[in-house]
């Protein structure tokens, strides 16, 4: 059985919520929140599967406790490869929607440039925001949630792509 980091950064309690839901539906995952539980890079090497959770900060940075830690990940360049990794963060589409979960593309793309492979690609249906770097090819590189403009489909969605990782990640 894959063992399962979820790491996560959260300000207003919304991805920290999220993340929680995703340690319901994910047996035997582990939820790191990086402000309290998590050590140094190092950690990452414990799990089969990263699970990356940050809301978009900004013009697409992330939560303040990840900061480090991605400068970190920038200078060390740890070996990720075998590790299969996915991103879920929050924004809002209205008010930040120039810069719409554009954190979660910056991730990923640190993240596979390290020799993760990226799984959990969501549509853009549903969501109306003008930019986002997490954007390719009409999907996001994650999940996104809007607890602000979409509180009522934040279950759902947290659910459902569980599920989509269940099958993906063969979990």
């Amino acid at each position: 059985m894959a063992t399962i980091g979820i790491f996560f950064g959260s300000s207003s309690g919304v991805t920290r919520g999220a993340a929680e839901l995703l340690c319901e539906q994910l047996s035997g995952s582990e939820l790191i929140d990086m402000e309290e539980d998590f050590d140094g890079i190092e950690q990452f090497e414990e799990f089969d599967v990263l699970l990356i959770g940050s809301s978009t900060w900004g013009q697409g940075d992330p939560q303040r406790d990840w900061v480090d830690p991605l400068f970190d990940l920038t200078n060390d360049s740890p070996d990720l490869s075998g590790k299969k990794v996915a991103f879920f963060g929050a924004g809002d589409q209205d008010k930040h929607g120039e810069h719409f979960l554009s954190v979660l593309g910056k991730m990923h793309d640190l993240f596979v440039s390290l020799g993760a492979d990226a799984y959990g690609f969501t549509s853009t249906d549903g969501y109306d925001y003008k930019f986002s770097l997490a954007e390719r090819g009409g999907k996001f590189c994650g999940l996104g949630i809007d607890d602000v403009n979409q509180e009522d489909l934040t279950e759902e969605r947290v659910v459902s792509w569980a599920n989509q990782l269940k099958i993906e990640m063969g979990l």
